[in-house]
């Protein structure tokens, strides 16, 4: 019995890292004083919504000024899509609208 439970766990597990490993991620990062940040968050809560597998964090830029130097960010907001390796494949920088996030979105992430 108990080696049938440690395999099942086992098998969940694989499944799980086999799923959310292999998908790609998107750093947000915006500032509450930033008036086109304030704009694109109900756009990107949309599409988290929609595309449940997306992974992403946001990064406040005034309390993460070390993430910003990493990824040499002037501007905000700006959104970096990193594979599955945490290589930066795509960056879009300021508004965006909600149908060309899902389009590349689902034209990068991994199946």
């Amino acid at each position: 019995m108990f080696l049938s439970i440690c395999k099942f766990v086992s098998g969940f597990v694989d499944l799980w890292e086999s799923k959310y490993n292999n998908t790609m991620r998107v750093l947000k990062f915006g500032a509450i004083w930033c008036k086109e940040c304030l704009v694109m968050k109900p756009i990107w809560q949309e599409v988290e919504e929609e595309i449940l597998e997306l992974k992403t964090e946001y990064y406040d830029a005034d309390e993460h000024p070390e993430l910003l130097k990493k990824y040499g960010i002037k501007d905000i907001p700006v959104f970096i899509f990193l594979d599955k390796d945490d290589n930066e494949f795509l960056r879009l920088e300021g508004m965006q609208n909600k149908e060309e996030l899902i389009k590349v979105i689902r034209e990068n992430i991994v199946k």
